[in-house]
């Protein structure tokens, strides 16, 4: 397996990055996305990414296909043009891109768009983000496009609706004495909070939501914007950005927390004797399996279940999806409990035309569930995402936990945005407690794809020849994987949720490969795992520990989180970039050697192919090895071969 599938799961690199200055502002390029990233003043960010997008009458977005990249820059400033087409089924919209940055600071993106034939569109034009990391809950002024000044605060708490509206602009300050103002033009913005989402930002988009859609776009219809960032105050003093220096891993200090329980999703095929041994070692707490109980099968599907939670012995988290028929469908259900008799983790009550549960069938489905196992919690909330639960609020009165799931990929596909979804899942945890107080609350399920549209106007389009599913990522099977399931669990973690079910047992949006593996472009190895089932075994082995907080200089570069169980320490740590880095870790009370143990494109072969073997590993060849301590702390080189590796120390106290 090359080094590129490795790594991400398709044997292609990482899209280039031009590294772009303009006076004191520093910023990236990707040219394969025409996505303009971190514009920073010195070490600030003013914005963290700035795109043209063509969504269509779903909200898919067209994959860009970028050519003739030009480049002028000198020591202070530069000018970039590059040609776009955006082509797909009936979509072909042709727009040229030129940005500009000169001395002072000021940055300019204009687009120029012609379509070249007759589709439906939800939106064509700019994204614009700012960093709830760097901004959240702090002033602004917004310009409106009828000329009128709004002050305001960019939303401290996930806002469920829009802040802001009609815009022309927004300033807020970067540096003390030193604001940036982001202008728009060629269509009037809005604002919505992307951590929604999970997107790491607030969006300014063009053609408010007001508007209705999708509409037609003729062919020959032109589209031109222009996005301008320019600064005011004093700046001479301020140094471009630097993030050479290692990446500092920190205890913040703060109380321990729980480790939430861990569960996986019900696949589509049963398990072989081999799966289910493989799928002990995880310590797993439970297995989710939904049920339509309006459908046929769904009894076939329940009873699987009940014997796959049997052998795994594990308990069943059971999502109930209701129809309007739900008395009849749940005395079925009822009469089936008495004779399989499970042990259940949780309910969650959903109804298959409400996005968010409403109080009347938390009630109808409570006595049923409550007489068959008093101590199950019954949850109800989304089976989507948490845009959903915050705009539809679930009845806490009614119910012991919420529910919503996540994934990193609605807005964005990349590796760079999967990453910086991270941080934004602990956000959504903390504004859930805001409106559902000491209720539990549970993330199920966390997957890397979406697993359904719930914004979609019309039918799904069924996938082209040689590609995958919506629902699937090859990078379920890689190395990247395995990383950005180390952050999930430490952001999840730390922010104190009860339960999360990630993923599924088996297949390509599982943690084990199937026995026949899947079709390509998928790469797996059949009969194999996948490299985020060795992060899992290892979190899973601190069941019933806590999570001690911990905090990263630069999260988007390195990450982790630590573990403790009794006199047992254990970090997980993952370089999330495709450079080496240096880490150094501080905690407090370590001393002596640190013992390693790394997966990377070296062994991760074999520990997909054998992971009984690679689990008790003994040599260096293998990734074992051991790191001193000094002054409470430890320093690794994640070199250029280990683009997105995960690792974990072990200590005794």
């Amino acid at each position: 397996m090359g080094n590129y599938v490795q790594y991400y799961g398709v044997d292609a690199p990482p899209p280039e990055r031009i590294m772009l200055n303009a006076g004191s502002v520093s910023m990236i390029f990707e040219p394969d996305l025409g996505f303009l990233r971190y514009i920073k003043l010195g070490e600030t960010e003013i914005l963290r990414g700035l795109y043209v997008a063509v969504r269509d009458h779903n909200w898919d977005t067209i994959a860009p296909q970028i050519d003739n990249v030009n480049l002028e820059q000198d020591d202070q400033g530069f000018e970039l043009t590059f040609d776009v087409v955006c082509v797909e089924r009936d979509i072909d919209f042709f727009w040229q891109g030129k940005i500009t940055g000169t001395a002072d600071g000021t940055v300019v993106y204009a687009m120029d768009g012609r379509a070249r034939s007759t589709f439906m569109r939800n939106r064509i034009g700019f994204c614009v983000l700012h960093a709830p990391s760097a901004c959240a809950g702090d002033p602004c002024v917004v310009e409106k496009d009828e000329g009128a000044i709004e002050e305001g605060h960019f939303p401290d708490a996930i806002s469920p609706h829009q802040p802001f509206m009609d815009m022309r602009a927004i300033t807020h300050e970067v540096i003390p004495g030193v604001t940036a103002r982001v202008g728009f033009e060629g269509d009037v913005f809005e604002m919505e909070d992307q951590r929604n989402w999970t997107d790491a930002s607030y969006k300014a988009y063009c053609t408010p939501l007001a508007i209705p859609y999708p509409v037609e776009v003729n062919e020959g219809d032109q589209v031109q914007q222009s996005v301008s960032i320019s600064l005011e105050g004093d700046v001479s003093g301020v140094s471009a950005s630097d993030s050479s220096g290692p990446v500092l891993l920190t205890a913040t200090g703060e109380q321990a927390v729980p480790l939430p329980k861990i569960g996986l999703g019900l696949a589509s095929q049963p398990l072989s004797d081999q799966e289910l041994k493989r799928l002990r070692s995880l310590h797993l707490s439970h297995l989710r399996v939904d049920l339509h109980l309006s459908l046929d099968g769904w009894e076939a599907t329940f009873e699987r279940a009940v014997n796959e939670a049997q052998v795994l012995n594990v308990k069943l988290e059971v999502a109930l999806f209701l129809s309007d028929s739900a008395v009849a469908e749940l005395g079925a259900f009822g009469d089936i409990l008495k004779t399989s008799k499970p042990a259940i983790a949780r309910w969650f009550i959903f109804h298959e035309n409400e996005i968010s549960t409403t109080a009347q069938w938390v009630t109808l489905a409570s006595p049923i569930l409550k007489d068959y196992d008093a101590s199950a919690p019954v949850g109800a909330g989304t089976n989507a995402n948490f845009t959903e639960l915050n705009r539809e609020r679930p009845p806490a009165d009614e119910v012991e936990c919420i529910a919503y799931s996540l994934n990193p990929q609605v807005h964005a596909f990349d590796h760079a945005s999967l990453i910086e979804t991270l941080e934004a899942q602990a956000w959504t945890v903390e504004s859930a407690k805001k409106f559902v107080g000491d209720l539990s609350i549970s993330v199920s399920p966390v997957t890397l794809r979406p697993r359904f549209n719930p914004n979609a106007t019309g039918p799904e389009a069924d996938p082209e020849p040689g590609t995958l599913p919506t629902n699937v990522d090859t990078r379920q099977a890689s190395l990247f994987g395995a990383a950005w399931t180390v952050g999930s669990l430490k952001y999840l973690s730390q922010a104190g949720v009860r339960s999360v079910t990630y993923y599924e047992t088996t297949g390509w949006r599982g943690v084990l490969d199937s026995e026949d593996g899947a079709p390509e472009p998928f790469i797996g190895v059949p009969c194999g795992v996948f490299p985020l089932f060795h992060v899992l075994v290892d979190f899973g082995s601190m069941s019933g520990g806590e999570v001690v907080p911990m905090t990263s200089s630069d999260a988007l570069r390195v990450d982790g989180m630590v573990m403790r169980k009794g006199q047992w320490v254990r970090f997980l740590l993952a370089n999330m970039t495709a450079e080496p880095q240096t880490v150094k870790v501080s905690y407090p009370g370590l001393a002596g050697a640190v013992r390693t143990e790394i997966m990377d494109e070296t062994n991760v072969d074999a520990a997909m192919q054998n992971p009984e073997s690679f689990r008790v590993k003994k040599t260096p060849e293998m990734g074992i090895g051991s790191v001193k301590t000094e002054d409470e702390s430890f320093e690794l080189e994640l070199n250029t071969r280990m683009p997105v590796p995960f690792q974990h120390r072990d200590l005794s106290r």
